[in-house]
């Protein structure tokens, strides 16, 4: 655990991050005035998941007539026409 200053931070942001990746600390904290005001810690790889395209298929369906033209929805968007 190690505590630095907003400016210190924000100086050797790079040297943080090689910290927490090499094991060197497992938090890092920045303090302001002596105050710790934020935490910085490696992200859990294994709690998040990937998002895949194509999750929901087989789950959805779509109706045949999907592509006919409804009258009165196509009134709500494109008005009343004579």
């Amino acid at each position: 655990m190690q505590q630095m200053n907003i400016y210190e931070a924000k100086t050797d942001f790079s040297k943080i991050i090689k910290k927490l990746e090499t094991k060197e600390e497992d938090i890092i904290y920045i303090a302001r005035n002596g105050i710790r005001i934020a935490k910085i810690t490696l992200v859990d790889q294994t709690s998040e998941k990937p998002q895949r395209i194509g999750i929901a298929k087989g789950k959805i369906s779509v109706p045949d007539n999907f592509d006919e033209l409804n009258e009165g929805i196509a009134k709500l968007f494109y008005g009343e026409t004579e």
